[in-house]
């Protein structure tokens, strides 16, 4: 019989009564679905169920649930006795089962084995897995058509997403159903193919892993680069950051996994530094100790340099190559009371201030033809009305960088001073994420809507990798990659087909083929 996902007697089992498992029981137990937990640890069942008693009742304080709904939803929790010792004869009547159980194929394919002893022909086996692959542990099934991934992130009733992964061996019907029953969990139900990452966790390779290769270019320190991101391009939470809350412990090895499964992909590569940290146990906020100190549990930033003052008799020469951004710059740098030189070539004593978009100071410089000494460039992508980045290149001499410095801090601004990159810091790291979001839509991993909404929820991004493409504009994104390419030789920086094209064209990168 075909299963119901609006059924008030939709019953579901989940194994595993972790973390994990109970945040999925609640989210399904204050749906309406009856839920049985079991662990292989006895009287893990009981307090999974009392510690969701404690947060569904807190719902009622906070006037989100009535008393007789939290009650009901309690009641729905229940504890059962099965597990590897006992069987799990109790699930005979679950139309949906999911194993939270640890990210091992063999453990997870030897409890699937177990569930199909005792469940019914028509119920849905799903796993919760992050890394693994939908498709090697649905072939272990006797029926491998009612096996797909349902992976929910934690924890489940704050984050409202859940990725449904069918397998190439998966009934498109269960997919179907999958993503129904997530959405009257009242989570985005997001489909998603059984590739390494599926979207989030795939997506996410652009924002860290081009934040630590900078460190590791010696470019900028990691409370420089926490500040551009989220003062200058608006993320919550800095890259690295996001590594001390999630914990190297994890996000390492998870780098490599991706990196691995997708043999070697350049974009994926991971940096040696991380290894290096988790190996000598600086995971981040769980161990007092990360890319910041954590002392009684609360991050200590490093202070900044105060701002110099402005060199009396300054002047400064803007770079025309890029219209706009030297037009955006004359503007933000008035308060500064400089002079501003109008000719075509900069005088002698002027600091020459460039907009590069994709390329270093360097190779800005020799461009246009202007003394490297005398030179700087400034991050121009993201507005210049809050925190400005200034890059400096190695011949660039320390007077000239401070009058920079001083200049674009007049009127109160914060200013980071990077060493030469291609693409400052923000734009590299945008232009990663966009494009690996782009590549995520060639492979047809998910829609493109559906990859911008499942990494806004899943992430916490500002936007989607696809709408920060868009906003910026696909040409600019574009010529960033392949100023960069052409830098490193490195096939880390690419474009995707998905973004070439439609950069091309004139399409955003929303436009399906």
């Amino acid at each position: 019989m075909a299963i119901d996902p609006q059924s008030p007697s939709l019953t579901i089992g989940i194994v595993g009564a972790g973390v994990m498992g109970r945040g999925i029981a609640q989210v399904a137990a204050e749906a309406g679905i009856t839920v049985l937990l079991a662990d292989a640890r006895k009287g893990a069942g009981e307090e999974a169920r009392d510690v969701c008693a404690g947060l569904i009742r807190r719902k009622v304080e906070k006037g989100q649930l009535t008393p007789a709904e939290a009650e009901a939803a309690i009641a729905r929790i229940r504890p059962t006795d099965a597990g590897p010792e006992a069987g799990y004869a109790a699930f005979a009547p679950c139309d949906l089962v999911i194993e939270a159980v640890a990210e091992r194929i063999d453990i997870k394919t030897a409890l699937l084995r177990d569930l199909e002893a005792v469940v019914r022909d028509d119920c849905i086996i799903a796993t919760n897995t992050s890394s693994l692959s939908v498709t090697a542990f649905a072939a272990a099934a006797r029926l491998p058509g009612r096996v797909a991934g349902f992976h929910f992130f934690n924890p489940a009733p704050l984050m409202k997403i859940v990725e449904v992964i069918g397998g190439v061996l998966t009934d498109e019907g269960v997919v179907e159903t999958l993503l129904a029953i997530g959405q009257r969990m009242g989570h985005f139900a997001v489909r998603a193919s059984d590739t390494p990452g599926f979207i989030v966790n795939h997506a996410g390779r652009g924002y860290t892993t081009e934040a630590l290769r900078i460190v590791q270019e010696g470019i900028a320190g990691f409370a420089d680069i926490d500040r551009i991101m989220t003062e200058t391009v608006g993320f919550r939470m800095g890259p690295f950051e996001l590594l001390d809350l999630t914990g190297l412990d994890v996000s390492h090895p998870a780098m490599e996994a991706i990196y691995r499964q997708y043999y070697e992909e350049p974009r994926y590569r991971p940096v040696v530094m991380t290894a290096q940290r988790q190996t000598g146990g600086l995971l981040g906020r769980k161990t007092g100790r990360g890319f910041y100190a954590y002392p009684e549990g609360k991050i200590e930033r490093p202070a900044e340099p105060a701002a110099p003052a402005v060199p009396d008799g300054a002047t400064v020469w803007i770079s025309q190559r890029h219209p706009a951004a030297a037009a955006l710059l004359k503007e933000a740098i008035g308060a500064a009371g400089v002079t501003i030189e109008t000719g075509e070539r900069p005088a002698a004593g002027a600091v020459i201030m460039l907009t590069p978009l994709g390329e270093d100071c360097t190779t800005a410089a020799l461009a246009e033809g202007v003394d490297p000494a005398r030179a700087v460039a400034v991050d121009c992508l993201f507005g210049l009305e809050k925190r400005r980045t200034l890059m400096r290149n190695p011949a660039t001499a320390q007077e000239v960088v401070t009058a920079a410095h001083a200049i674009l801090a007049a009127g109160g601004h914060a200013v980071t001073v990077i060493n030469d990159s291609p693409g400052f810091v923000a734009q590299r790291i945008a232009a990663a994420i966009v494009n690996i979001g782009a590549d995520m839509a060639q492979q047809r991993v998910a829609q493109p809507a559906d990859i911008d909404r499942a990494v806004e929820l899943g992430l916490g991004y500002p936007k989607g990798p696809l709408k920060l493409g868009n906003a910026v504009g696909p040409t600019r994104i574009l010529a960033i990659l392949e100023a960069m390419h052409d830098f490193y030789g490195d096939p880390r920086y690419r474009s995707s087909p998905w973004l070439k094209r439609r950069a091309r064209l004139g399409l955003d990168l929303h436009a399906g083929d």
